[in-house]
């Protein structure tokens, strides 16, 4: 589990136009991440 301001290991996801983008592409800048949980579940 990561604690505020821990550094996030890197990862790769696709964007919404189907690339994939890794987080190390952002390197430098300030990156604002967001989990929400999975549809149609508690929380």
């Amino acid at each position: 589990m990561l604690n505020e301001k821990d550094q996030a290991p890197d990862f790769e996801l696709l964007d919404d136009e189907g690339r994939p983008t890794k987080l190390s592409d952002f390197q430098g800048k300030q990156v604002v991440l967001y989990f929400f949980p999975k549809a149609m579940t508690g929380g």
